[in-house]
């Protein structure tokens, strides 16, 4: 069953007669995600400092957010997630984002640098893998100037972004580095053609439906041979072997929860160190819902210390 603060949640959306994403345009979707998050997510929590900055791109500048926990010493040398934003490539900024990785620096004691990439369809896929890897590349070569340990990172990202961190640790591991020690992948997209029953069972209703999901894909991948492309759909990647320990993390009532676990045991069954968790009742996108839903800040916390114990 879901969760009732969920189920309020969900009816409150229902009552409104607010649009569904794939009713909109992209620009139009971006700024309904934006003026959203103000219903749903906690007030930003206080950091020592939130500073922004860019990465060399392959098509110019990649913003970037650092963030440096509350409570730690300007010129300590921190561990840091680099962490990439959902938002099904189309949608979402360092700003739709800026609590979530708040959240996770204060309640991990590790530095966050969020990655805002080029989105679709102005810039379809592989822009984003490009930029996600070439910020990483970026953060790793000038860890000492940001204050941050180059032998200690780990990536992450939710939905969207937990496909381009998975491509990230794939992607890194045949370049022979950066080293990345730990990849956290929250409800992750990582196979864009899924026919898994979940997409089936939770395509209508849990706010993420088939038709938003279609959307996004449709304005992310426009070229067909594209679709076979594992940097577009990581579980097509025929070698997962030696990759960064990981924790996936899905929703019961998400379309893409199968996927998520199906990737999860792909990982384990070429050796990784994998931790697998399913917050059954809830839905895709939980986990920046704090203010309304109390689960997404306990799995904030469980989030942030997977992340603490793997760069310690």
């Amino acid at each position: 069953m879901v969760d009732p603060q969920t189920a309020g949640l969900l009816q409150l959306i229902a009552n409104s007669g607010m649009p569904g994403v794939h009713e909109l345009s992209p620009v139009e979707a971006r700024k309904w995600y934006l003026e959203r998050r103000f219903f749903s997510q906690p007030e930003p929590p206080e950091v020592a400092e939130a500073r922004d900055l860019d990465a060399e791109g392959p098509a110019g500048p990649v913003p970037l957010r650092l963030y440096r926990p509350l409570g730690s010493q300007p010129g300590t040398v921190l561990p840091a997630l680099i962490y990439v934003h959902g938002g099904g490539f189309v949608i979402g900024n360092r700003d739709t984002h800026d609590v979530l990785c708040r959240q996770l620096a204060n309640a991990s004691g590790c530095a966050v640098v969020s990655v805002d990439y080029r989105l679709a369809p102005e810039a379809p896929f592989p822009a984003a893998v490009e930029d996600s890897m070439a910020a990483t590349r970026w953060i790793h070569a000038n860890a000492a100037s940001l204050g941050v340990d180059p032998d200690r990172l780990a990536i992450g990202g939710d939905s969207a972004g937990g496909n381009l961190a998975a491509v990230v640790s794939i992607l890194a591991r045949d370049a022979g580095g950066p080293p990345l020690r730990c990849q956290l992948l929250i409800y992750p997209g990582v196979d864009l053609e899924s026919d898994r029953p979940s997409h089936a069972a939770n395509g209508q209703g849990y706010m993420l439906t088939r038709d938003s999901i279609d959307y996004f894909h449709n304005h992310y991948i426009q070229e067909r041979a594209h679709h076979a492309d594992w940097r577009a759909s990581p579980m097509l990647c025929e070698d997962l072997a030696n990759l960064p320990p990981a924790l996936v993390l899905t929703a019961g009532f998400d379309p893409l929860r199968d996927d998520g676990l199906a990737y999860a045991q792909r990982l384990s069954e070429a050796g990784n160190r994998v931790s697998y968790i399913c917050f059954d009742r809830q839905i895709h996108g939980f986990i920046t819902m704090g203010k309304v839903i109390d689960e997404a800040n306990t799995a904030v916390h469980i989030c942030a210390d997977a992340v603490r114990r793997a760069l310690a």
